[in-house]
This record gives structure tokens, C-alpha cells and sequence, in this order.
């Protein structure tokens, strides 16, 4: 059975800035009739995106056509104690998957600082945690279960089909619906959080060997001063401790309400971009608290922005980052948002942006209704001279003409795709753009009506 929310949908991301109006928006309640909707919707001609949280930048799910909604799919389908494995639908959101594994004693092995994603959002766009022995989420799935768009279920994993995996594993939803997912996990894990701040340069000389010492490491610098925070997690048999009040109050008041209030007030002024930053180098709190890892790598992300991301080949990340260090400070941009500086194990993930080698990943991030120009464009800029590879699901501008070039396995993909959905059924205009180009027809029914603000 699928549900039919309205015939006319008003849909929105979570950034607000990219608004769709999908003429038909379903939610089916099984795999059949999934599949049924795909059917009706090759037959019509009809191009189909899935989405999730919405939590992706830029119009990766929208669609003025089919808009498919896997929440009605969620949760987990069985649990393998011994062999640590576990089914998921894909429409699970990522927080309430950590409760759910930990209530089997497991837990996924890394995970990004966002916990709103659904898992197949997470998966699709190569989502990531921090780790330079961690790879992007992906890396975590065995086997994945797609419906295509002729409305056939394809199951793939590391034994059986594991050319369609690779290209699976960060897709796009260009290949297909993905419905279920098998995981591999880890025994539940606490961790231990340590916040630091140093000065930038200090952080930089001694940033090989904190990754290499930390599990997970990771820094936001403050833009307009030469201070950091860093955050350092390893594994830990303590009592949790830390994770109480005293988070709760950092975390909700400290960087979602009073942070979201400066925000207004920087948009009002953006003179006042400059000050606030440095003087949220100085109010950023030490300290170290433990817990379980689902509760611990996610923090609360209520002030609503735009952001960009791109990986770096990790030896290139410090003079990247200081190049955009000179530059906001060159061109005086209003920026108070810090810049965040992460690490990802290379992986043979055919669109894993850390394809071939470990990589840096930095995220440049401005708030709601201000200018992402010259910011955006300029940041781009440096970071592509760095050999850079956009996030998927972050903003950038990259097309079909470039995204060849940064990918050695980018005509396997499309190989691929080609072979799963020939008529190009799961590609939006926006899509359209990065698989076959600027010049690429748009099809008769889609008339690209989706908005970024």
C-alpha cells in the first residue's frame, strides 16, 4: 500500500533554501508497493527522487514529478549477535539507529556529527564521521538492496555483485531506491571526549600526529583569529560522566540559542561577523566528559545554514586551510561560522570522495539569508587548486565536464547507472548537470521548477 500525502506537495530542505513542489508525493508502507510505484511512474514517464531528512544542500532530491518518502520503511529487519551484522531500512534516521543497535549490544562504527540523516540520505551523498583510520559510512555496509526503476529489487554485497556495490555504496539515488542495507557493526563502545583549544599554527604542526594518536580527531578554527578548538575521541572503559546538565546546557544554549541570536544579529550587521568570531575563540569550553558512542559523536545543530565541504588529500589539508585563512582575512568577508577540519581513510568506493587515499575534509558553513558570495566561490576556488573533491551533499558547482576528472572510477559508475536506469528516471535537473552535463536535455515532464534560494 502506499500513501498519496497530497497531489501537490510544498517541500522544503532543512536549510530552507532549496523549495520543490512535487505533483505527486508518496510514502509506501512495503517493498511492493514501492515497486509498483516505480512501475507507474516509468510508465508515465515520470522522474522519481527518494528523499529523506532533507538534510542535503543542494537540490539533490528535488523534483516538481514523483517524490518518494521512505519513512513508512524504517527500523531494523533482523540482528545478527554473532557475525555483529544487522538489516536496516533505509529510511531509519541515524538517531534513532544508535539506540536501536545498542539495545543488541552493537553499535556502527563511526558516525558524522549530524544525527538527522536518514541512513540511506547518509549512504547516498558519502557522509562521514572523523577518523583517518575511519572510512565515510559507506565503507560499513556489506550488502545493499536496491529497487531499480523498472520496479526490480537487486540485492548487492562484497561476495555477490561487488562492482554494483561500490558504485551502490555512494549513489546519489541515481542508481535505484535503496531499501535495506546490512551493516556492519561493532560491539557497543564508550568513548572518551576531549576539547582543547590551541593556537592555529600550533595545531597544524601537530596535526599528523593527533590523528594518528586520537581515533577520532578533528578542529574548527575560528575565522578572523589564530585560535581552534579541537575535539579528540578514543575508546574507554569509564563511567560516563560529563554528559548531563553541563552538556546539555554547552550544547543547547551556549551553541543553538545563543549562537542562533548572535547569528541574527551578524546578519543585521555583518561588521559584526569579524568580533564575533574571535570572541567565540575565546568563550569555546574545555573539558572532557565520556559516553556511549551513538550519544557522543552527534551534537544538536538547531541555527539552520548553507555549507560547503570538499576533501583534500590529507598531506595538502594545512596550507589549504591557510590559504583560506588569507583569504577571509585578505577580503575581510563576514563569516562567523568556524571552519571544520575533519580526516577519512581512503577507501575503492567508486564516488567516495576519499577514493584512492586519506583525505582531509574541511566544511566552510554560513548562516541562513546571508551572502554565500564571494565566501563560497572563493573557498571553491582553493580548495579545487588542492585537488579537492566535493561532498555530495554539500553545495559546490561542479559538472559532469570536471567531476570526470577528480574520479578514476567515474565511467564505471556511469556505466552502471546507464545499465540500471536508461531513461534517466532518478535524475532531476540537478542531476542531469553532474552525470551527463551542462548540455544534458531535460525531459519533457520535469521542468527543473525546483528552487535554490
Amino acid at each position: 500500500m502506499t500513501t498519496e500525502a497530497a497531489k501537490v506537495k510544498t517541500w522544503r530542505n532543512w536549510s530552507g533554501a532549496v523549495v520543490a513542489h512535487p505533483s505527486g508525493f508518496l510514502q509506501p508502507e512495503s517493498v511492493d508497493a514501492l515497486k509498483a510505484a516505480l512501475r507507474d511512474a516509468s510508465a508515465q514517464a515520470r522522474t522519481v527522487r527518494v528523499v529523506g531528512s532533507g538534510h542535503s544542500f543542494p537540490p539533490l532530491c528535488a523534483t516538481d514529478e514523483t517524490m518518494v518518502s521512505l519513512e513508512a520503511l524504517r527500523g531494523l529487519e533482523s540482528v545478527d549477535e554473532r557475525t555483529r551484522e544487522a538489516v536496516v531500512w533505509a529510511g531509519t534516521n541515524l538517531r534513532e539507529l544508535g539506540t536501536l543497535l545498542a539495545s543488541h549490544g552493537l553499535a556502527m562504527e563511526n558516525l558524522g556529527d549530524i544525527n538527522k540523516q536518514s541512513l540511506g540520505g547518509a549512504l547516498g551523498t558519502g557522509t562521514h564521521g572523523t577518523g583517518v583510520g575511519l572510512g565515510i559510512l559507506s565503507t560499513q555496509a556489506a550488502a545493499m538492496t536496491l529497487v531499480t526503476a523498472s520496479g526490480d529489487e537487486v540485492t548487492c554485497s562484497e561476495d555477490a555483485s561487488p562492482e554494483l556495490l561500490q558504485a551502490a555504496r555512494v549513489s546519489l539515488g541515481a542508481l535505484g531506491v535503496v531499501t535495506r542495507v546490512r551493516l556492519r557493526l561493532l560491539p557497543a563502545y564508550r568513548l572518551r571526549l576531549t576539547r582543547r583549544n590551541l593556537g592555529l599554527e600550533e595545531c597544524l604542526a601537530g596535526l599528523h600526529e593527533a590523528r594518528a594518536r586520537h581515533r577520532h580527531y578533528e578542529f574548527f578554527w575560528f575565522p578572523h583569529s589564530d585560535r581552534v578548538m579541537t575535539k579528540a575521541m578514543d575508546l574507554t572503559d569509564e563511567t560516563p560522566h560529563g554528559v548531563g546538565m553541563g552538556r546539555w546546557f554547552s550544547e543547547m544554549v551556549m551553541e543553538n540559542a545563543v549562537f542562533g541570536a548572535v547569528s541574527r544579529a551578524c546578519r543585521m550587521r555583518p561588521a559584526w561577523c569579524a568580533p564575533v568570531s574571535r570572541l567565540s575563540a575565546k568563550l569555546a569550553s574545555e573539558g572532557v566528559l565520556a559516553g556511549e558512542s551513538h550519544t557522543l559523536f552527534a551534537t544538536p545543530r538547531l541555527v539552520r545554514f548553507q555549507e560547503m565541504e570538499y576533501a583534500v588529500p590529507v598531506e595538502r589539508g594545512p596550507d589549504c586551510l591557510r590559504e583560506l585563512s588569507e583569504y577571509i582575512m585578505r577580503e575581510q568577508l563576514p563569516v562567523h561560522f568556524p571552519v571544520e577540519y575533519r580526516f577519512v581513510r581512503g577507501d575503492d568506493v567508486f564516488l567516495s570522495p576519499a577514493h584512492g587515499g586519506d583525505r582531509a575534509f574541511i566544511a566552510v558553513h554560513q548562516y541562513r539569508g546571508m551572502p554565500l558570495e564571494p565566501y563560497f566561490s572563493g573557498a571553491e576556488a582553493i580548495f579545487r587548486n588542492h585537488g579537492g573533491r566535493p561532498h555530495w551533499g554539500k553545495l559546490h558547482t561542479q559538472t559532469a565536464e570536471t567531476l570526470k576528472h577528480l574520479y578514476p572510477r567515474w565511467d564505471d559508475f556511469q556505466r552502471v547507472r546507464e545499465q540500471l536506469d536508461p531513461e534517466g528516471r532518478f535524475l532531476n535537473p540537478y542531476l542531469r548537470r553532474l552525470f551527463l552535463g551542462e548540455g544534458a536535455r531535460r525531459p519533457r515532464n520535469e521542468t527543473g521548477g525546483a528552487r535554490l534560494a
